[in-house]
């Protein structure tokens, strides 16, 4: 297997999630792209794993430890958004820019 496609389809799921993240000003989708980052991430150690020819596997297990951050990652984080819509009646990253609660 040659390591261009996985790194190419990588830096384009890099790519994607990071104009997400400095483009979009809602926090859900803020949120999906953070997910994309960790995707790309996971991607290239498992390419890397497996063009090394790696005998412990530790790219392997270095992403499923990416893959338990994002998921506590998504659990927090969409409790925060929750309460922050609920408390404000918005999700966007504009309307945030205070840690006051509002009146």
């Amino acid at each position: 297997m040659h390591l261009l496609y996985p790194l190419i389809v990588s830096a384009g799921l890099f790519a994607i999630g990071l104009y997400g993240l400095l483009a979009r000003r809602n926090l859900v989708l803020v949120l999906m792209s953070v997910e994309l980052l960790l995707a790309a991430v996971s991607l290239n150690l498992v390419a890397f794993d497996v063009w090394l020819t790696d005998v412990l596997r530790s790219g392997q297990v270095l992403t499923l430890m990416v893959i338990a951050i994002a998921a506590a990652e998504v659990g927090l984080g969409l409790a925060i958004v929750l309460q922050l819509f609920r408390q404000r009646a918005t999700s966007s990253i504009d309307d945030l820019d205070t840690l006051t609660e509002p009146r």
